[in-house]
């Protein structure tokens, strides 16, 4: 005879715990992180309006149903769009994404924390427009930072030593989890709430890998980030409704996460939840660019006036990275479309040494005709350096170093260009904020006319008055 399951009801598993404690109540964000989320909004929501050029991105836009009216509804940045939250976090999400051009974390899993503004400017728009047609107060974009600050903690802390992508899961399941959390707690969820909502967070089915890498590499992976956030705004609103959670969701033996999805491992958070992410975050300053590769990009700069004059001369080319990027963008054969080219480290170096830049269009069908791209790539030779991995995940270096050195037929060779931090490194913030405020300011520009640009510009230089101003009014300044 079969023994029955005791069927008790457990407690929340601990991590659940961790996240709902730590979205509900933590609130002593180091002043340097809410410097950097509002560098962080800028830089992200300037993406998101480069994003709006490419027809292939802002084809997914908009309501899913034409002519759609939502009452209250969130804003989509750039655009005229108002739109239920679900699908204004999809579209926000999206935009920012596309362009593989926002801030990064690397670890052992990797991804990109500001993905979450997709579900977080998306609920405060919403909710604060909700809160105005019942006569009470809208939140303030001080509430988006924390949002930021908590929801880039989360994601960055869980990948810290845990690997979905070894079992073949896409970062963005962190995106689901950080986002569901902190929306659930915009919309007024209560710690329990925060429990249930992220405990379907995990529960849900989890996206595979197969469409960041070789051969399926496409532009799935520019919105798989926008899926990801709205799905947690889903999830918040359902369990807001009154939807039950499921506490055991990561350990029930069997059935739970760690045993179905990841191989019998144990989700596992390295260190206390603060304000750590946002502090040390990677900006994507310099080259749309995975951000594995960022360094070689810069390295082959360096060595672009040697290389153009002696192209012919050229015998081969040494790569020397870490193994992430071995993993992740070290591709031969051929590439078919721009999210395919800007994950290859080899292109993204060819592209340096001859052009001594890039930017988004180089990944783009005319340019990647150049023959010399292709000549160039099969001279590469990518090589392993063990320090590199070491230093890439120790917490006081978290470098991402490569190195670049050519190789002549008349036996000479250029200097070893070898660079471990890219300008968007908390080590080189002096060199990156500069940079940042260009990049935003060329952003805003780009879509908006000269009134609009300066406005939205000269409230996100002022701290204390970003902080201050509301959510309705801080994106009234980004609609059209």
């Amino acid at each position: 005879m079969s023994t029955p399951n005791h069927n008790e009801r457990p407690m929340p598993d601990q991590l659940l715990v961790d996240i709902a404690h730590y979205t509900a109540n933590y609130s002593n964000a180091s002043s340097e992180a809410y410097e950097t989320a509002r560098y962080c909004l800028m830089d992200t929501l300037g993406c998101g309006l480069l994003a709006l050029h490419y027809p292939a991105c802002t084809k997914l836009l908009g309501p899913i149903v034409p002519g759609t009216i939502v009452p209250s509804g969130a804003r989509v940045p750039g655009t005229s769009y108002v739109l239920d939250p679900v699908t204004a976090a999809f579209n926000i999400g999206c935009i920012i994404r596309w362009l593989d051009y926002n801030d990064t974390w690397l670890a052992a899993e990797w991804g990109h924390p500001s993905d979450n503004l997709g579900g977080i400017l998306a609920v405060a728009d919403y909710k604060s427009r909700l809160n105005i047609a019942e006569g009470k107060p809208p939140l303030v974009m001080r509430d988006v930072l924390d949002a930021m600050i908590k929801a880039h903690e989360i994601q960055g802390i869980l990948a810290l030593e845990n690997s979905f992508n070894r079992v073949g899961l896409d970062h963005v399941i962190l995106v689901k989890v950080a986002s569901t959390a902190v929306v659930t707690a915009l919309l007024g969820g209560s710690q329990s709430d925060i429990i249930n909502a992220v405990s379907h967070a995990w529960l849900d089915g989890h996206p595979l890998r197969t469409y960041r890498h070789s051969p399926n590499t496409g532009t799935r992976k520019s919105w798989a980030a926008g899926d990801a956030t709205s799905r947690a705004v889903r999830l918040a609103l359902m369990t807001l409704s009154g939807e039950m959670g499921y506490p055991s969701v990561l350990t029930t033996p069997g059935w739970g996460f760690n045993d179905v999805l990841f191989n019998g491992n144990t989700v596992s958070q390295q260190r206390e939840f603060g304000s750590y992410v946002m502090e040390n975050i990677l900006f994507k300053l310099s080259y749309p660019a995975e951000f594995h590769g960022q360094t070689a990009v810069e390295a082959a700069i360096r060595l672009y006036p040697e290389t153009i004059g002696r192209l012919e001369e050229i015998d081969h080319i040494i790569l020397t990275t870490h193994e992430s990027a071995l993993r992740i963008i070290d591709k031969k054969g051929p590439l078919y479309n721009p999210a395919d080219r800007d994950h290859c480290l080899q292109y993204m170096v060819a592209i340096g040494l001859l052009y001594g830049s890039l930017t988004a269009d180089h990944y783009e069908d005319d340019v990647s005709l150049d023959p010399r791209i292709d000549e160039l790539r099969s001279k590469m030779i990518t090589a392993h350096e063990p320090s590199f991995s070491a230093d890439y995940l120790n917490p006081d270096k978290r470098s991402i170093a490569n190195a670049v050195q050519l190789f002549f037929v008349d036996g000479t060779s250029s200097e070893r260009i070898e660079i471990a931090y890219p300008v968007g490194h908390r080590r080189r913030r002096h060199e990156g904020i500069p940079l940042l405020q260009h990049k935003f300011e060329s952003s805003l520009k780009s879509h908006f006319s000269s009134e609009q640009s300066e406005a939205i510009l000269e409230l996100c230089q002022n701290q204390s008055e970003l902080e201050s101003v509301s959510v309705p009014q801080f994106m009234d300044l980004w609609t059209i």
